[in-house]
């Protein structure tokens, strides 16, 4: 009960309508081109928290892919084990309605019991699953990591950790996102910067 108490979760769709903006302007689409025919586009989110991130991610990569026939991937991880059962059900309250576009509310939701849930073709993309950021071993081959708004909440050493854990997952030329005032820090050249004012790092250097 107390490391329930103790855990944060502050989280909605499309959060940073600014950052959304560019990743499916730009971002999203750019690696969606670049992808290799027989690859699927793997997407990871770290600390997911009840799913809507997961989720926001997933329409857009859904919208980017549509016709190209790229497969996509979504792996969305938390420690917390009650946010993970939340985020596989899928269901969430009517006020999604004003922050996701109607567009891809009408898409990707269906109303039920005075609120939404995801649909099944929505949800199938993602892989939801309990695992500590700090300790459990970390996925491989990711395209882009969403990593937003868990640094802030560590301590130096931690962070360290995470962003180790962050440069093993990603494959060379991989996209790191992280939080408004989160930066990976001396990384030892492991990121470049892609975009600061979006907090979107590439990875670059050697493998680990």
């Amino acid at each position: 009960h107390l490391a329930a108490d103790l855990l944060i979760h502050v989280t909605s769709f499309f959060r940073d309508e600014r950052v959304f903006e560019a990743l499916s302007a730009k971002v999203i689409p750019d690696l969606v081109k670049t992808l290799p025919s027989d690859r699927s586009l793997r997407v990871w989110v770290a600390g997911c928290s009840t799913g809507e991130e997961a989720y926001s991610l997933a329409m857009l990569c859904l919208d980017a892919m549509e016709g190209t026939g790229v497969r996509l991937q979504i792996l969305a991880s938390d420690v917390d084990p009650e946010a993970i059962a939340t985020a596989r059900a899928g269901f969430y309250s009517g006020d999604i309605a004003a922050a996701i576009p109607p567009e891809q509310l009408a898409r990707f939701f269906v109303p039920e019991d005075e609120g939404w849930r995801a649909t099944a073709a929505l949800r199938d993309v993602i892989v939801f699953t309990v695992a500590d950021l700090l300790s459990d071993p970390p996925f491989s081959k990711i395209d882009l990591v969403s990593c937003r708004n868990v640094l802030i909440y560590l301590g130096p050493e931690a962070q360290k950790r995470v962003i180790a854990r962050c440069c093993f997952a990603l494959r060379p030329g991989g996209l790191l996102l992280l939080g408004a005032a989160e930066m990976p820090g001396a990384s030892d050249g492991w990121f470049a910067v892609e975009d600061k004012e979006l907090r979107l790092w590439r990875r670059v250097g050697k493998s680990l």
